[in-house]
């Protein structure tokens, strides 16, 4: 875990304290208490409180509105008076490991109680699918069509082992600047399964991937199906091709990657192959939400009228 650098009593970024942020949320929504987290971090509770409900929504909000992290957290401070600029920056390296070190005990289940045969079946494929994720691990480039025009979608995807090796993890660098981080599953060794969430919690948005695994080892290219939601939150089925960038799966390397949308007539050589083969009216799956009172056979038929315009 990357600490953070205080001697010169800056903050590393904005992404870091909402890293804290976020798993303080994390850790509430289990059940875990500010009591807790403050006796962890070493901080009294009313201070650790204050820092989560009043000086990081604030320290967001002033950064959002264009202002220097400095100006952004003393505009920040003002609004409690039992949390000091020094006492918090020289404690975020130990605030966060504290915090990223703790989770829920999981709930004991009573042996009479039957467990969900899938649940149990998931939780055994995502620790075996790390014994298999070798030869696909790396960072990948995806081509797929844009939601909103007839642009080709190139994104950035890492595949590898998560640190603690329990779990393989997936990263995802959307074209308009947000980064997901999600999960992968194997299906015995013909299709893998990149799982993430668009939204921050509590909201779920799933997006998941299944890609065709093929009988070549670290193959150059992975072609599969995304399903994702529309702007309007209707379900959409892609085709979508991975095409291997590098054997790096190093966090840094892949989050200097970006994606983008390339219209048709700038695409190289390359790029109008995965154009073709991705970007097809064929290759698009839609639905939609039909406003109707009555739920007739007749809304199937509007439905697909409007689809297919």
């Amino acid at each position: 875990m990357e600490g953070f650098c205080v001697s010169s009593q800056k903050i590393s970024g904005m992404e870091e304290l909402k890293e804290i942020y976020d798993r303080m949320t994390s850790l509430r929504q289990k059940g875990i208490k500010m009591k807790m987290m403050a006796e962890k971090a070493g901080f009294s509770p009313s201070v650790l409180s204050a820092i989560y409900s009043t000086v990081l929504p604030a320290y967001f909000k002033n950064k959002e509105e264009g202002q220097e992290e400095d100006e952004a957290l003393n505009n920040a401070l003002v609004w409690v008076n039992n949390v000091s600029k020094k006492k918090l920056l020289g404690s975020l390296a130990n605030l966060k490991n504290s915090l990223f070190a703790m989770d829920a005990a999981p709930k004991a289940i009573p042996e009479e109680e039957v467990q969900n045969p899938f649940l149990s079946q998931l939780e055994e494929r995502m620790r075996d699918t790390m014994n298999h994720i070798t030869n696909y691990s790396g960072i990948y480039f995806s081509y797929s069509l844009s939601s909103g025009s007839r642009s080709l979608k190139i994104e950035p995807y890492l595949i590898a082992p998560a640190n603690k090796g329990n779990y393989v993890e997936v990263g995802h660098n959307n074209a308009y600047g947000a980064t997901h981080w999600g999960t992968a599953v194997m299906n015995g060794l013909s299709h893998l399964y990149l799982m993430f969430n668009e939204n921050q919690p509590p909201q779920l948005a799933m997006f998941h991937i299944c890609l065709k695994l093929p009988m070549y080892d670290r193959p150059p290219f992975l072609r599969g199906l995304y399903t994702c939601f529309d702007y309007n939150y209707n379900p959409v089925a892609r085709r979508i091709l991975f095409v291997k960038h590098s054997d790096c799966i190093a966090r840094e390397e892949f989050l200097k990657l970006k994606g983008e949308m390339k219209m048709p007539e700038v695409l190289n050589d390359k790029e109008e192959i995965y154009y073709d083969y991705t970007c097809k009216t064929e290759d698009i799956i839609r639905m939609c939400n039909i406003p109707s009172p009555q739920m007739t056979d007749e809304d199937l038929v509007i439905e697909k009228k409007i689809l297919s315009m």
